[in-house]
């Protein structure tokens, strides 16, 4: 089996289907998937990162408040002293947000429209050391 993957929904947002279509595929492409489902706290999300020992928190976002939640995820990780966790975000990002994102401490940006095989292809990279 794969490295362990968290896929969450940070928020008031209650679409999950883009991050059931990345879980999936990053399933189907050999990783152990976490899904929390929709409206997590911050808290709970980095909870469940740290006792499934996950090398990736994916967050899913749509609302609008991508560069805040993804601050205080990162944030939030390394007050676990669980900074070696990496944060990707994907979902409706405006490609003027890619940059604050990064600067807010996503490790990767993944627009709507990207293409599933490059996400797959990004969390094998970060996980590469941490594969069993």
């Amino acid at each position: 089996m794969g490295a362990r993957v968290l896929v969450a929904k940070p928020g008031l947002d209650g679409h999950d289907r883009g991050a059931k279509i990345v879980a999936r595929a990053l399933r189907d492409a050999g990783f152990e998937v976490v899904f929390t489902g929709i409206r997590q706290r911050v808290a709970d999300i980095v909870a469940t990162a740290v006792q499934e020992d996950v090398a990736v928190v994916g967050l899913s976002i749509l609302s609008g408040a991508h560069i805040a939640l993804t601050g205080r995820t990162v944030e939030a990780l390394r007050a676990a002293g669980a900074d070696d966790i990496a944060v990707v975000v994907g979902g409706s990002i405006p490609a003027a947000d890619v940059r604050r994102l990064c600067e807010a401490g996503a490790t990767a940006v993944y627009p709507t429209g990207t293409p599933l095989d490059d996400i797959v292809a990004d969390i094998r990279k970060l996980t590469a050391d941490r594969e069993d």
